[in-house]
């Protein structure tokens, strides 16, 4: 029998508005096991972060969920304490921007001490020593002196390495990366990538990793899930995935990655742009930018189904589509 997954979401869905008038995510299902790295990619505005927010309970929407579990914890159930208890001890975010997340007044020591300070009971001399280990886990030159350092005193790259020593801090059971690699240039991304490779095999965590850079899922992911106006379109393993695409906007994004072979030719460009929540079209949202689309298109809305071992696909042409990416 498999083991349950570290993170079990079904039929999740985050509203906005008085009174829940603006879908942003609708019906998802995802499943996070333990020491696997699951992508969740998407264009910006598909529902991504909204969709990790909701998981950590930090969003202000209108949440539900048929389940939302984390291991044996129902995260629904739990009062806000329970849930600020839970946040950081079992399950943390990395944030896509370091220099906003981290606090420009206090050293590093003292933002990571706190953690063990708050959720350990540390003495202030004991939480010293765990930031410098924590500072020297992801590679940080010199911890014993940058402890001392404050935010501004690092590189981009070195401040998202302290983001992810916070979020590792307490040993959780699934790390959710929003974004991380955001604004670092091609080098320090591949090593923040490799960080995060080598710590969840290190320390066998379920790693969620929210990107919209095909590169980034292609280099660490073992599943990718699609995201598309608020939905999942398409999940599978990520070789059976990035290799034969079964659903139109997969297959639209992997053509849009520039190739060395195509070199002196026009980049492909997915025609027109993503609904937003408020203005989705009927049937299938990709309908209008989908070089697939047909009638059924327009007015059903195809539900995720089984194309092959692992893989699941949200189209009413998933078999075509996938026989011709093959």
């Amino acid at each position: 029998m498999a083991a349950a997954p570290t993170l079990r979401v079904r039929d999740l869905s985050v509203s906005f508005g008085h009174d829940g008038e603006i879908p942003a995510v609708r019906g998802v299902d995802l499943d996070v096991h333990r020491g696997q790295l699951v992508a969740l990619l998407g264009e910006s505005g598909s529902g991504k972060s909204v969709t990790a927010r909701a998981i950590l309970g930090l969003s202000d929407a209108q949440v539900s969920a048929g389940e939302l579990r984390l291991g044996d914890l129902d995260l629904t159930a739990l009062t806000e304490a329970q849930r600020r208890d839970v946040r950081g001890s079992r399950i943390s975010l990395v944030f896509q921007d370091a220099l906003s997340a981290l606090n420009p007044v206090l050293t590093i020591g003292d933002q990571l001490g706190e953690l063990f300070r708050r959720h350990r009971g540390l003495s202030r001399r004991a939480a010293r020593a765990k930031a410098v280990e924590l500072l020297r886990t992801v590679g940080i030159p010199g911890p014993e002196q940058r402890v001392r350092a404050y935010p501004h005193q690092f590189s981009g790259g070195m401040r998202q390495r302290i983001l992810i020593a916070m979020a590792i801090a307490l040993e959780p059971d699934l790390l959710i990366a929003d974004e991380p690699t955001t604004a670092l240039d091609v080098t320090v991304q591949a090593q923040i990538l490799d960080l995060l490779d080598r710590l969840r095999a290190e320390r066998d965590m379920a790693v969620l990793l929210i990107t919209h850079d095909l590169a980034v899922v292609s280099e660490v992911a073992d599943h990718i899930a699609v995201m598309y106006a608020g939905r999942i379109v398409e999940t599978g393993p990520t070789k059976e995935l990035l290799g034969h695409p079964a659903h139109p906007y997969t297959e639209a994004l992997l053509r849009s990655v520039p190739r060395p072979d195509a070199a002196g030719g026009r980049l492909y460009a997915i025609p027109g742009t993503p609904p937003g929540p408020a203005r989705r079209p009927p049937g299938c949202p990709f309908h209008p930018r989908c070089a697939w689309a047909v009638d059924a298109c327009t007015t059903q809305r195809p539900e995720l189904s089984t194309v092959d071992a692992g893989r699941q696909v949200a189209c009413h042409r998933a078999t075509e589509v996938l026989h011709a990416a093959g």
